[in-house]
This record gives C-alpha cells, structure tokens and sequence, in this order.
C-alpha cells in the first residue's frame, strides 16, 4: 500500500499556490489560506471562518438538497425559490395557484406549513473519524468491507444521535480516505413565509435556465419553527420560531465588477478527480441515455396531463426537477463537446503516472486494481439505469420501500440497511405523504408504461439476469392501477405497520410485483455493495498518491463536493464565452422589461413593469449602473445544492444568493477552467426592491437587518 495513506491528516494541508476561484473548502481548512483571503480581499479572519459556531458560519444552513443562511433572530430564513418551490406547489391549488400569484403571509398565524419532507439542517459540529471507520478493512473482499465499514458508520451515527435533536451523518471525502463525522440539529417544522410570483422567482423558465444574461428573482422565505422548550419539534400550533443564534446582515451597498465574495453552502457532487475512462463513459454513454430518459419521461408526463389543470400542478415540482437535471446534463455533453475534457485528463493522468512511477515504496498493482474496479462500476452501473427505466412508477417505488421496509423491521435496529432504521422511519413516512401532492394514477400509469416500453428497447446485454420475465406486459399496466390501493396516502402509510407476511398475502397488484422483485433487486444491491466495497478500498490509495502529486506542484487540494458544508470565495467577474463576445457581471431591471413578451416565460408583473418604467428605484438604484441591478457574475466555485447560498461581501453581509451557472460552466463539476467557470447569484438589492416596490412585503422587510447604502 502506498505510505502516504496511513497519513491522513496530509490529506488535509494546502500546500503552495492556490487559485482564489477553484476550491470548495472545508471550513477547517481556511486556517491554511489566510493569504489567499487577504489577497482576495476578504476582510473577516479566517479563525472565525473555520469555527461553525461564530457568525457567519453558524447563520448558514441547508434544506434538504438546497443552501439556505438565517436573516433573522426569529428563524427566518431566505433560500432559492426553486429551493420552495414544493412547499409553495404543495399549498397551490388552481383556485390558489401560489406558483403563479405568489405567496406573502402578513402574520405568522398566515404562515402556511413546508410539508413533511422539508427540513432546516443547522451543522455544529464536525469530527475526523477516519481511524474509526478505516481501521483493519483492507483485507477484506469488496462486500465484507462495504458492509463492515457501514456497520461502523451507523455505529457512530447511533452514538451521535442519542440527543434526539440532532440527525448526524458521516460522508466520505476524498473518495473515501477520509470520513467525517457531522452533527446537524434538524428542524422539523419549517413553514413559507413569503414567495413571489414565478413571474419573478422563474422569470425566463427553463429556457433561461443555466443562461447569461439573467434576470430571475431566484428567492423566497422559510421560517422555522421549535417547540416552547426551543427543541426540535413536529409539526404544531403549539410551536414557536426558533431563536437563530446568529443571523446575516442583509447589505444594500451593493458591489462593483472585481469586489470579492465569499460564499457558504452545501455543494452536492464534483467529479474532479476522476479518471480519463471515467469521463468518456459519462460522455459517450451515461449522460446520452440519461438526457434521453429525461426527456421521454417529460412528454409523457406532458401528453399525460394536457388539459387537466389540477394534474400540471401536482406535477410542477416534478417537472422542474426533471427539467434541471436533463439540462445540465445537455450542458455537460456539449461542454464535452466544446472543450476535450477526457484528453486533458489524459495528459494529466499520464504526467501523473509518470511521477507515480519514480515515487519509493508505490505499489505494483495499485493502477491495475483501479482500473479493474473501475471497469466493473461502470457495468454495473448500465444495469442499474436499466432497472430504473423498468420500474419508473411512484406507486411502485412505494411499494418496494414499504416491503424492504417489512423486511429490515425483522432485524435488530443496528443491523437494518441504512435508510430503514428507526431513525429514517419519519423521512419514509414524509416521503409517502408528500406524494399525495405529486401523484396522479393516470400520469403515473403513463410513465410506468412509457417506461417498460423504452426498457424493451435498451441493449439487451444491460437488462439485469431474469428482469424480462418478472415485468409486466404493456397491455396490464392498467390493470395494476385498477388492482392496487396504494394511490390512498393513509393505505400507504399504514403498510409501515405490516410485517413481511402480510405483504406475502397481499393481493394488491403493486405489493405482489413488490415481493416478485425483490430478490432481483437484491442481487443488484449485493453486487454494488461488492463493487463499492472495491472501489472504497483501491480508490483512496490512488487519492492520496493524486493529492501528494498536486501537493508537489503547489496546486489546490480540496476535497469533491459531497453535500456538506462548503466555502469558496472569489470576484464579481466576467467572462468571454467564445472569441469576440464579452458578458458583463450585471443585468439590470430594464433587460426585465426588454425580455418581457407576455408569452410563458416571459411574463413579467405589471406592477414591476411600471415601477420599472417610473423608474422607482430608490435606495436601491446603483450609482455606476444608475438602475436596479438583477443578477450577477462570479468566480465563485459552485454546484448543484449550492442554490440559496449565501453570497456575502468581504465583511460577511448578504448581498446575494447563489442560483445557477452558465452554461459554459457546467463542465465545472469535472473540471474547473478559470477562464469561463461563473456563477449566477440573485443581487439582493433586486430582492428587496421587488419587496418594497412590487410586493409590498413589509413585515418581511422591518423584520431583517438591512443595511442601507449611505448617500
């Protein structure tokens, strides 16, 4: 085994020059690049950065697959309105459309509930316990180390959460050299406040989506909620706004091209230390399937709810989601195409061979078993996208949670899958209620047999051994509808109660395909653990000889993004996509008014409209843009779960919210190119201007701290 991964705390170091732009951070290591700050101009210390328990850190926070950060002492809390949108779909009806009208609560009695699956994440503690995880696995088989190394995991989670306010977890970094254990209190009622019209929060749609010039007003308001004792509490009337320790001050002064910026959140998932036939599996297989699948799945979805006002609203969310995931993915593959991300990788990989060959006491099987365990990941991974396109249906999906779920109930708690133990039961639950607003049988009868017929069409040598002959024929789709009653949210939520003999027994058509497939799915599920478990044993030997490399070179070492607490920083920047174009940092709210057809997406208020044309900016107006500005430019380093960031300035004040990327840089999850990578943040001086001059939200407005820019 190579010596530097008995090292782990090398892993950590920042050694060298960095790029201000490139890095999602952990906070900890910020104590390393107090120059890189400084130099950027970042005025807050470093020290206080890297302790989660000192404002501004302790004010930033995640939803549930979004970034989020307190704006006041009462838990009010401004995210992304893509980031509410379920909870503000969940409360629309098309006599109540809030997706259209917006929704603004002038007390907090009017405060409408988030739903069951929305949560507010407050990290306060984060923990190295690699040893603990790592220790004594390696000479284990794939399998055994998978599952030994999951049963440590939960083990540290049990441990942690013997304090019922907190749901920890311990993610891997650095492709599994690395495990941290995170403690997050979790808020359980969280409740919307205030969204505006998609008018504004989805101005340009889809069509806009991942596109620069913008001008969305990506934002809307959460509150949460505690019980009287200030703990964590469910849902009640009896629950009082949690007392945010800290909180943003909100900044009108607005910035200017250059300024720096600091942003905080939760990034999903980077690819950046990828292998070469890593990338051309992506490119050239996994991501054309996936846009294919992705778009399929949204006409039907469309033919299926044409005309039926109260199915394309319970669908909304859906296909949003849908939407954004196919386009960036779109993204990925004609940034693949405009730049060869796989021959660049090669030359890296061949630089970083080379060195690794001259390296004492380097193993002599260690690239070999990479790209072995690497081969058998992706042909597993083909069955899996197989099985996923023949079983594309919620009520089935259902199904199979609440059997697997029987099943685990059989073990001791410490022993049942992850995602299946008492503490996951709540999240299953919220899961199968939320889907009472995101489900209508004929749509999904459609998806489901859209679904088998694409299946049929896929290469033959990818269908999973013995799936063809357990699924149903096109012609009995209907009948599983007409035989099941899991469409009723209280029959689905009381077969949590059901033990694994009456799911056996059960004559609903959806439970028996359920228990049919199970053992196929299993068999699936046992070979990824085998896969993985190769894959967590071989990886982070190459990970530590890839970072010792970097290190050599003075280049950034960070981990990739895994959903957890993360801080980049860089400039108000921008960028020149193609030869003899330059995009500026800021829009403003006169490209609005130019924009505006009053065709779908393009519909803006009217109200906006004459304020703009009145030119009502008041406070708000820039000096050098003389306008309000809308969105703008960084260098920052984002991704996906970096929507509602906050984005502050070199005093740590809020002066934005992180929303998208430019097309251009999508490619960033792979590889970071300085040159064109910009983020898309809201400026929050168009925020609070749509606030006061369109949607009169006061209350809102007096009850953060916002500071005004002298005159």
């Amino acid at each position: 085994m190579y010596k530097l991964l008995v090292l782990p705390a090398a892993l950590l170091a920042v050694s060298g020059a960095t790029r201000a732009d490139e890095g999602q951070w952990q906070p900890h290591q910020l104590l390393q690049l107090k120059a890189e700050l400084k130099k950027t101009g970042i005025a807050i210390p470093a020290e206080k950065l890297a302790d989660l328990s000192k404002h501004p850190m302790s004010a930033i926070v995640s939803t549930d697959g979004c970034s989020a950060s307190f704006v006041s002492p009462d838990g009010l809390v401004v995210t992304n309105h893509h980031c509410a949108y379920d909870a503000i779909q969940r409360n629309s009806t098309p006599e109540h459309n809030y997706i259209a009208n917006g929704f603004l609560a002038k007390t907090r009695a009017a405060e409408l509930p988030g739903g069951p699956n929305l949560r507010v994440y407050v990290t306060d503690k984060v923990e190295d316990v690699s040893a603990r995880v790592l220790k004594g696995l390696d000479a284990m088989s794939g399998r055994q180390r998978h599952e030994e190394a999951q049963k440590r995991i939960k083990a540290l989670i049990a441990e942690c959460e013997t304090d019922k306010m907190y749901r920890c977890s311990v993610p891997s970094f650095h492709r599994g050299a690395e495990y941290y254990r995170i403690r997050q209190m979790m808020i359980r009622d969280v409740r919307l406040v205030y969204a505006p019209s998609d008018k504004i929060g989805n101005y340009g749609g889809d069509i806009d989506n991942y596109e620069w010039p913008r001008h969305t007003g990506d934002y809307s308001f959460l509150r949460a909620y505690v019980g009287k004792d200030g703990r964590p509490a469910d849902p009640s009337p009896d629950n009082v706004p949690y007392q945010s320790k800290d909180f943003l001050v909100v900044s009108a002064e607005g910035l200017k091209a250059g300024d720096a910026i600091l942003l905080a959140g939760y990034p999903g998932r980077t690819s950046r230390y990828k292998l070469p036939v890593e990338i051309r599996y992506a490119r050239d297989h996994a991501y054309p399937l996936q846009v294919a699948e992705y778009q399929a799945d949204l006409d039907t979805i469309a033919a299926a709810t044409k005309g039926d006002d109260a199915a394309d609203v319970r669908y909304a969310s859906v296909v949003k989601g849908i939407n954004n995931r196919m386009k960036k993915t779109q993204g990925l593959l004609d940034g693949f195409a405009r730049k060869d991300l796989a021959a660049i990788k090669d030359g890296q990989d061949g630089e970083f061979r080379a060195w690794y060959a001259k390296q004492p006491n380097k193993s002599a099987t260690m690239l070999a078993e990479l790209d072995a365990a690497i081969a058998a990941d992706m042909a597993l991974s083909n069955e899996e996208f197989a099985f996923a396109v023949a079983t594309n249906s919620d009520l089935f999906k259902s199904a199979r949670t609440l059997y697997r779920l029987a099943l685990e109930k059989q073990k001791p708690d410490a022993e049942r899958k992850a995602g299946y133990q008492q503490r996951d039961l709540s999240f299953i639950k919220a899961r199968l209620t939320r889907l009472e607003q995101s489900y209508d049988a004929k749509v999904d009868q459609a998806r489901y047999a859209a679904g088998l017929a694409r299946y049929a069409k896929l290469a033959a040598g990818t269908h999973p051994q013995g799936l063809d002959a357990l699924l149903p024929a096109a012609q009995d789709v209907a009948v599983l509808y007409q035989q099941s009653r899991l469409g009723d949210t209280a029959q689905r939520v009381a077969l949590m109660e059901q033990d694994a003999a009456a799911f056996a027994a059960s004559g609903d058509a959806f439970v028996k395909l359920a228990v049919k497939l199970h053992a196929l799915g299993m068999s699936l599920e046992e070979r990824r653990m085998e896969v993985d478990g190769n894959l967590e044993r071989i990886v982070p030997q190459y990970m530590a000889a890839v970072i010792a490399w970097k290190k050599s070179q003075g280049k950034p070492v960070y981990p990739d993004a895994n959903s957890t607490l993360r801080v980049t920083y860089g400039t108000v920047s921008a960028y020149s996509p193609k030869d003899g174009v330059t995009k500026g940092p800021f829009t403003t709210v006169e490209g609005i008014v130019e924009k505006h057809t009053g065709k779908e997406p393009f519909v803006a208020p009217q109200a906006l409209i004459d304020a703009v044309k009145a030119k009502r900016y008041g406070q708000f107006k820039d000096p050098v843009l003389g306008t309000v500005p809308v969105d703008f430019l960084s260098s920052a380093d984002t991704t996906g779960g970096n929507s509602g960031s906050a984005v502050m300035n070199r005093n740590g004040e809020l002066i934005g919210l992180n929303f998208d990327s430019t097309y251009e840089s999508i490619t960033k999850d792979w590889y970071f190119d300085t040159a064109i990578t910009r983020a898309i943040h809201l400026d929050i001086r168009y925020m609070l201007w749509v606030m006061k001059e369109v949607d009169h939200a006061d209350n809102v407005l007096k009850e953060m701290r916002i500071k005004y820019p002298k005159r």
